[in-house]
């Protein structure tokens, strides 16, 4: 006879892509059935910020003021959605690095997680064929299990 189990940590990276919508939703019917805790994860990547060669001291202006601004608003916004949902304990996080290994082993460290939602495809400018990079190395690397929502 298996026991049963759920999972009590969901993390679902979010990155305003057009399947973000859909992965909330997955993961909120998810945290749902599992009674679980719900964390909504952004991940800025510096070079996003710069063209790549400025120093920490020069992304430190309004336009970047305005995209993390922008960004909370986002994350705020499905906050209320899960709550919304019925989902009763969420949180939002904005964290600046690479996305691989925020999503894959720092953030699941640093907060237990012990599943990943994660969409199949992402933002990212050249397409993969089946699955984005990133979403590759989160399945290989991360500690947790991984769902892959297409």
């Amino acid at each position: 006879m298996m026991k049963e189990y759920r999972h009590q940590k969901i993390l679902v990276p979010v990155d305003g892509s057009k399947m973000t919508h859909h992965l909330m939703e997955r993961a909120i019917e998810i945290a749902k059935q599992n009674d679980a805790q719900l964390d909504i994860l952004n991940v800025i990547q510096i070079d996003q910020l710069t063209d790549g060669f400025a120093s920490a001291m020069e992304i430190d202006d309004d336009g970047t003021y305005q995209m993390v601004k922008t960004i909370e608003e986002r994350l705020d916004d499905l906050q209320k959605m899960a709550e919304k949902a019925g989902v009763a304990n969420v949180h939002i996080h904005m964290r600046f690095g690479n996305p691989k290994e925020v999503i894959a082993r720092e953030f699941p460290h640093d907060h237990r997680t012990d599943l990943t939602i994660i969409g199949a495809t992402g933002l990212s400018r050249v397409a993969s064929f089946f699955v984005g990079s990133t979403t590759a190395y989160v399945v290989r690397y991360s500690p947790c299990d991984v769902m892959v929502i297409h």
